[in-house]
């Protein structure tokens, strides 16, 4: 794992519900630690090894294009001496060798010309050789377009390389996030986890397409380079390789001082991302409450503070590319230099000389691609690192293996001796046992923070128990396996959500496999349908994510009938009527009652008119159980449960000390 960890402890959901969080919540990021680049980098180039028939395809290609394309300039230096000679041996007496005109050259005081003509190839008198020009000059175009087909075929299998290690990345991350327990969603705030998800992933895939194609084929063109430039002149090349020591040197140097910047550019992008989420999911309220000059200021904070560090993330690394091109032209200067002497001197032809310098140009030109790739490459990896500090993390425990299939569906509750704390230093629950008997409606009422929500979580496994044991219909429910558990438990909670969608897609995501009868009965039997009749395209009304255009009323019975769908042997109802109105909250009770006719019902509620007709109704502070009875025996015991009603009906005051209950 990387040594920057997403650290997430175990905390009670916020705002009271299991997927709560208020619009001006923290947004606690990782602490920053220096980039382990090089294990990330490492780790992000293992995630190609499923496609390593294609990686070797690639780097064939890349290999045959580089060979092709480091010719070239060879080819081309033998034409240039061809026209050189060609110009030179016109103006030589004909019919003489070579020999007699560099003995006639020194003769008549020449010496330096004589030098030249001793490493030429001509002949006196004789012109340009065209036909052989022309041969020389069509094999370079052949190289040339061979090269580029090549390059653009390892283009195009690279390319389907890269996306599809990006499309199995993602398919991790989201396997991942379906791993996780529910307190790591709790830890993290959600624009924070969606930067990971979306803007760091596609930070890596653009990263893996412009930087892969350029490092190999860069890396091959080093090596070429160097093979040709020793084969013409070795004491060119020993001038032409001290760049490299430079060049790495000042890479290095550079690099380094980059490596926090591009780490804390995504933390910011993160923090960034996690306050415009939660501002913009909180819209009304900042608009209601006068927030807004404290929302924009910390806007500009976290927007600063990401302009800073971007800025100079890119402006450090952007002085890698001229600081390597200074150095190239240092480079090309003293080769030029000494390769026009040993022309003069006729040690070298001036092709040779010629095809070096365009050696030396695609010698240090992939250096400088290398070097201008840096700050991709840091972002990049910065943004892998990030990914897989995601991967990392701690997942929640796995299903028993062989796990306990339950068979019959009564739907019996049992909670024998059950603790539960979300930190070790305050405790919740504590040894709380309870049975809720199959068809029976159990209503947890108790002030906020008393551990209503907790309850019907641990019955879910949302989280584990500290000691104690829950059993479904006998059976362990830690025994058993999640899937199997859950989907024997219909939930509605106080958020409503629904997916963008017509409003069949949406009850019927409780039972994918119902039938269009079965929609409608469940429909009907939450009274959705008398509210669907009245819409212009009745069930087959698109609504957005959020509902926008229905009530939250008609929202809230859209997911009651989601739930009725799946037909539940345990049924959860977390403040299911919390938000609507008196005559819907009517039609709900009717609804509802009907449905726990055959099944166990868990009815959180602070309206305690919802739940006047619950077989038990079981009061919690602190995370006990203080009392527990029917309404009327309750009621009659004049304690904490007639405060509570008092408090509604009445408006009788609560003295602080006795309705006050330990926060979670």
């Amino acid at each position: 794992m990387s040594d920057r960890t997403m650290t997430t402890t175990r905390r009670p959901p916020a705002g009271g519900g299991p997927f709560g969080r208020g619009p001006f919540s923290p947004a606690g990021m990782p602490a920053e630690k220096s980039m382990d680049f090089g294990a990330s980098s490492r780790r992000l180039i293992r995630r190609l090894s499923p496609e390593r028939g294609r990686v070797v395809t690639v780097i064939g290609l890349a290999v045959t294009s580089v060979a092709f394309a480091v010719i070239g300039p060879k080819i081309l230096g033998r034409a240039t001496d061809l026209i050189f000679n060609g110009v030179v041996g016109r103006h030589l007496t004909p019919g003489t060798t070579k020999e007699q005109a560099v003995e006639a050259a020194r003769a008549s005081g020449n010496g330096d010309f004589a030098d030249l003509l001793t490493g030429m190839d001509v002949v006196p008198g004789h012109g340009v050789d065209f036909a052989a020009l022309g041969t020389v000059l069509t094999w370079a175009l052949v190289l040339y377009v061979a090269a580029s087909v090549f390059g653009w075929l390892q283009g195009y299998l690279l390319n389907d390389v890269v996306q599809r290690t990006v499309f199995r990345l993602r398919a991790d991350v989201e396997d991942k996030l379906n791993r996780l327990p529910l307190h790591f969603f709790d830890g993290q705030p959600r624009g924070e986890l969606l930067s990971r998800v979306t803007n760091d992933i596609d930070n890596v895939s653009q990263t893996l397409q412009q930087t892969m194609s350029q490092l190999l084929t860069s890396l091959l063109t080093v090596i070429g380079v160097l093979a040709m430039m020793f084969a013409i002149s070795p004491l060119l090349a020993m001038i032409a390789l001290v760049t490299i020591p430079v060049s790495m040197i000042v890479t290095k140097r550079i690099a380094k001082r980059s490596q926090k910047q591009f780490v804390a550019q995504w933390t910011h992008t993160g923090s960034l991302n996690a306050h415009i989420e939660e501002a913009f999911t909180g819209h009304e309220l900042v608009k209601v409450f006068g927030r807004r000059p404290e929302v924009e200021q910390v806007f500009r904070e976290r927007n600063e503070a990401l302009f800073k560090a971007s800025f100079g993330a890119q402006f450090v690394s952007g002085i890698i590319m001229p600081t390597m091109m200074f150095i190239g032209n240092l480079n090309y200067v003293a080769i030029a230099v000494v390769g026009g002497v040993r022309v003069a001197t006729g040690t070298m032809s001036l092709g040779d000389v010629q095809a070096f310098i365009q050696y030396s140009r695609q010698f240090t030109q992939p250096l400088t691609q290398v070097a201008s790739m840096a700050n991709l490459l840091q972002s990049g990896v910065a943004s892998a690192e990030r990914v897989f500090e995601l991967l990392d993390a701690e997942e929640q425990s796995p299903d028993p293996d062989p796990p306990v299939r339950p068979t019959a569906r009564g739907g019996r509750v049992e909670f024998e001796n059950v603790s539960f704390r979300y930190t070790p230093e305050q405790p919740l629950i504590e040894d709380l046992s309870l049975v809720a008997e199959p068809g029976h409606t159990i209503a947890i009422v108790g002030p906020t923070g008393a551990g209503k929500t907790t309850l019907v979580n641990l019955i879910m496994r949302f989280y584990e128990l500290d000691a104690g044991r829950i059993t479904l219909d006998g059976l362990d429910v830690a025994r058993m396996r999640r899937e199997d558990l859950r989907s024997r438990i219909g939930m509605v909670l106080q958020d409503t959500w629904l997916f963008s969608g017509t409003i069949r897609e949406n009850i019927a995501y409780g039972n994918p496999a119902a039938t269009e009868e079965q929609i409608q009965a469940a429909a009907r039997a939450t009274f959705v349908d008398r509210f669907v009749r009245t819409l212009p395209d009745g069930y087959d009304t698109v609504i957005d994510e959020e509902g926008g255009n229905i009530s939250a009323g008609e929202k809230q019975l859209l997911t009651i009938a989601r739930a009725f769908l799946a037909d539940p042997s345990l049924l959860i109802l977390d403040e299911a009527t919390s938000s609507v109105d008196t005559r819907t909250e009517v039609l709900v009770q009717h609804a509802m009652a009907a449905l726990r006719s055959d099944r166990t019902s868990f009815v959180i509620a602070h309206r305690l008119s919802t739940i006047r007709d619950a077989d038990l109704i079981l009061v919690m502070e602190g995370g006990r159980i203080v009392e527990h009875g029917t309404h009327d025996e309750l009621l009659a015991a004049q304690g904490a449960y007639h405060r509570l009603y008092s408090a509604q009906f009445t408006g009788a005051l609560v003295p602080a000390d006795e309705g006050n209950a330990s926060s979670t």
